[in-house]
């Protein structure tokens, strides 16, 4: 079945208890968002933007499977409590992204395309999508679903807001 299908079955349930699998499926969700695989939006063949419904049902499905856990590194002065299923995304020098040391935070689940400078302090919500070559200064937040095309530099203190409710409004291009 494809992952589209999974994530909007998965969605359709009233919640409660999820399984190992339920939480794999939403690990494979988070892993294409992180790819820059599956969007929230994206442009038609006649070049017209246009919401995916299921990619932000399944953003805040994510919310729903969460459980609140403390989430402050051991040598931090700041306390960070939140979702376990959306922890601070990792990376590595193979990912090229740059991020000045200062306190950033790119939550798990943002595509964060090769050549992206990041300057502290800024936020980068699940399910954002920021093309290559772009800088979000400091004080920048891109919210959740939020599109940030190629080469943009975003402003310090530019707030670029996010729309995941509901599911099928237009997030912020």
């Amino acid at each position: 079945m494809p992952l589209r299908d999974e994530i909007e079955e998965l969605a359709a349930r009233d919640g409660g208890d999820y399984a190992n699998e339920d939480f794999a499926l939403f690990a494979q969700f988070k892993a294409a968002l992180n790819r820059g695989e599956i969007r929230a939006a994206e442009r038609d063949a006649d070049g017209n933007w246009q919401t995916n419904a299921w990619v932000k049902r399944g953003i805040l499905l994510g919310f729903r499977m969460g459980a609140l856990v403390e989430m402050t590194a051991p040598d931090a002065s700041l306390q960070f409590l939140d979702k376990n299923t959306y922890p601070i995304r990792k990376f590595s020098t193979d990912d090229r992204v740059r991020i000045v040391p200062g306190g950033s935070s790119i939550r798990d689940g943002a595509y964060i395309a090769p050549g992206v400078v990041c300057m502290p302090p800024m936020f980068v919500n699940a399910g954002a999508y920021v093309d290559e070559g772009t800088m979000i200064d400091s004080h920048a937040l891109v919210g959740s679903c939020a599109q940030i095309g190629k080469r943009v530099h975003l402003s310090a203190a530019a707030q670029i807001g996010g729309v995941l409710e509901p599911a099928g409004a237009m997030p912020v291009i």
